[in-house]
């Protein structure tokens, strides 16, 4: 263990295991793709993973515990952004919607409401979404 990893702050410990629950999503249904790896990297830059730390998160997905979230408003950005990877091939296989369910329950959902995200945010996310919801999206959004 480097001594980075020794002295990394709370903040960034939660930054890389967040960063490796989004490499886990692109990796359950087998190898990465293109689009899967172009994510990952916009995911590396945005939560401040470095190319060492990137290499050993990809090498070792199944060391780092799931993250915690502190508030509703991050555990459903999680959520968003493990969707995000999901959807980069276009589509959602049962490896993906088992991990992403057990996800939403690590980020303190209960099961109930673990399943009611996971199929709003399926229908939002495979453009499965009735015009009046569009709208609402819409209107919603500045």
């Amino acid at each position: 263990m480097s001594i980075s990893e020794i002295y990394a702050s709370g903040e960034q410990k939660s930054h890389i295991a967040h960063f490796a629950a989004i490499a886990n999503i692109a990796v359950v249904d087998g190898q990465m793709n293109d689009d899967e790896i172009k994510l990952l990297k916009q995911f590396a830059g945005k939560l401040n993973i470095d190319e060492h730390q990137y290499a050993t998160v990809i090498k070792n997905l199944d060391k780092y515990p799931i993250p915690s979230a502190n508030s509703k408003e991050e555990r459903l950005e999680y959520i968003f952004e493990l969707f995000r990877m999901i959807y980069a091939d276009h589509k959602i296989d049962e490896q993906e919607l088992k991990l992403i369910h057990k996800y939403a329950i690590g980020l303190g959902c209960n099961s109930e409401r673990a399943k009611d995200i996971i199929k709003k945010s399926i229908k939002i996310f495979g453009g499965d979404i009735s015009f009046e919801n569009y709208k609402y999206l819409l209107d919603t959004i500045e």
